[in-house]
Formats: structure tokens, C-alpha cells, sequence
């Protein structure tokens, strides 16, 4: 679970590195983000030549977390770090043409609304979904 002031990495090749979450986006009472929730932040770290600066306003759907997730199944999924694809606001598709690392198959699950058909093409982009 991601609260406000935590920090992830970008997994995809918008030039984006390290995004500090300042909003969890949803009801006023949601204090926590998990996977396939669409996060408000603040680029702090981004590559040389990239079309995003330092300080710009993004938006992320998480896709790794530390906090394991609970499976139907009984078993359990957890990843290393904390990672987020920078998304489109009105769209929902990723803005990167390319995704790094697994991607878990609750993210297909968690789409609703606008964000259904962004979310596949997440999947769709990843090399590998857990």
C-alpha cells in the first residue's frame, strides 16, 4: 500500500525515473493506494533529453508493489520495489510506448470506467504479466 509522500519508479520509456506521489486519486476517504490505482504526483527524477521535466504533474497507475497481494487461490504476490506506468488523465492509456518488468494480472481486474481499455494495453505492452 502507497500513501501520499511515497516515492516510485517508472516503468515504462516516457524519460520519467522517479515520480513522488502527492495524491491518491478516488473517494476523499481513500488514504491508501494499492495495485491498479491511479496515483497523482510530481516528477523528481527524469533522464537526459526527455519530453518530462523535473517538477511536472503526472499521473500513474501502480502496477508493483512491496505490500504482498492476496490471491483467489490462497497464495501470495509480492515485488521489490514500488513502480508505476505514467498514464493519460482523460484516456487511461500509458504515455510510454514500451513497459519494464512483470506486470501482475490484477491490473486487467482493477479497470473500470475510462481507465478499461488503458489498462489493457498495459498488459498487452508488459513482457511478462504474473
Amino acid at each position: 500500500m502507497l500513501q501520499v509522500r511515497s516515492w516510485i519508479k517508472i516503468a515504462d520509456n516516457t524519460g520519467a525515473k522517479i515520480v513522488n506521489v502527492f495524491s491518491v486519486n478516488g473517494k476523499n476517504s481513500n488514504r491508501f493506494a494499492r495495485i491498479g490505482d491511479v496515483v497523482a504526483g510530481s516528477v523528481k527524477q527524469v533522464a537526459p533529453n526527455s519530453s518530462l521535466k523535473k517538477g511536472d504533474k503526472v499521473y500513474a497507475v501502480l502496477v508493483r508493489l512491496r505490500k504482498e497481494i492476496r490471491r483467489k487461490d490462497g497464495s501470495y504476490i509480492r515485488f521489490d520495489e514500488n513502480a508505476g506506468v505514467l498514464i493519460d488523465k482523460e484516456k487511461g492509456e500509458p504515455k510510454g510506448t514500451r513497459i519494464f518488468g512483470p506486470i501482475p494480472r490484477e491490473i486487467r481486474e482493477k479497470a473500470k470506467g475510462k481507465y478499461e481499455d488503458g489498462f489493457k494495453k498495459i498488459i498487452s505492452l508488459a513482457p511478462e504479466v504474473i
